[in-house]
């Protein structure tokens, strides 16, 4: 009697330790969960569904992280192996562990014309068709990692010093960055030469990130969603026959008030009613 009721303490005893850690990891977690969802500052690779849908659709296989650090083209200028694009998040990265993403100011999107990292994807999660061109071919150009934004007050351009690294350093020369000349007022001698990007050309590869001289990078890439706003599908661009297009059955509405009867002159210059 005295081996069965030890023996019985000692199941419940574990049962009870099992339960424990259990519940501790599914908290634990919950907690991880809650707070990647909560640092959305993260760049996918090149042809990634929006980063909720992209969440749901990877199965966290490396496999676009493989073919990106054994890409034929991933060499130095003096045929030493480079270090690839993509990372696979870990404990302590802040993004969903297993899930490729990048960092521009450490290794940036070389923009390869064969994009390895897309056609190996099982699960869709890295759209293949949202980077085919008109011949149904893959172009990187087509890709949306990100976008890149200048910071004007420590862009050192921004200061007529003159300095074109990041322009430079984009694939698309002249097309995602230009240079733009303004006259310096102040010294009515210089100019300034500054950077602008094109967000309808800007691949987010983060090569400009990466070539910038300043101490921490006066340009950056964000991610789409955080980099851009958003006017809203009730403003229409009056020059644009394609956005017109959008609005073309559009029915007018009218609303009728008790200042509608009144010509404007009459209310213009009324105090402000409370």
């Amino acid at each position: 009697m005295p081996n069965s009721n030890n023996n019985r303490r000692k199941f419940f005893a574990t049962t009870l330790q099992s339960v424990g850690l259990t519940a501790l990891g599914g908290l634990l977690w919950s907690g991880y969960s809650d707070e990647v969802k909560a640092s959305p500052l993260v760049l996918r690779p090149p042809g990634a569904l929006p980063e909720e849908d992209f969440l749901k659709a990877c199965i966290k296989c490396g496999l676009c992280a493989e073919a990106c650090v054994n890409r034929n083209s991933n060499k130095n200028r003096d045929g030493s192996n480079r270090e690839g694009t993509l990372k696979m998040a870990k404990g302590g990265d802040h993004k969903m562990i297993g899930t490729p993403f990048f960092v521009p100011t450490e290794v940036p999107c070389y923009m390869c014309d064969d994009i390895p990292c897309v056609p190996v994807c099982p699960s869709g999660a890295l759209d293949m068709p949202s980077l085919l061109n008109e011949k149904k071919e893959l172009d990187i150009n087509k890709s949306r990692m990100g976008l890149a934004v200048v910071h004007k007050e420590s862009c050192i351009a921004f200061w007529g010093i003159q300095c074109d690294a990041c322009y430079r350093a984009c694939p698309l020369l002249d097309e995602a960055i230009s240079l733009e000349y303004q006259k310096n007022e102040r010294t009515g001698k210089h100019a300034f030469l500054l950077p602008i990007v094109h967000s309808d050309v800007c691949t987010g590869c983060g090569l400009c990130e990466q070539a910038c001289v300043t101490e921490k990078p006066a340009i950056f890439v964000l991610p789409i969603e955080e980099s851009t706003g958003r006017a809203g599908s009730h403003y229409v661009k009056g020059w644009d026959k394609k956005d017109q297009e959008r609005v073309a059955d559009a029915k007018e509405i009218k609303t009728k008030n008790e200042r509608s009867e009144k010509e404007a002159a009459d209310y213009l210059n009324m105090e402000v009613e409370y």
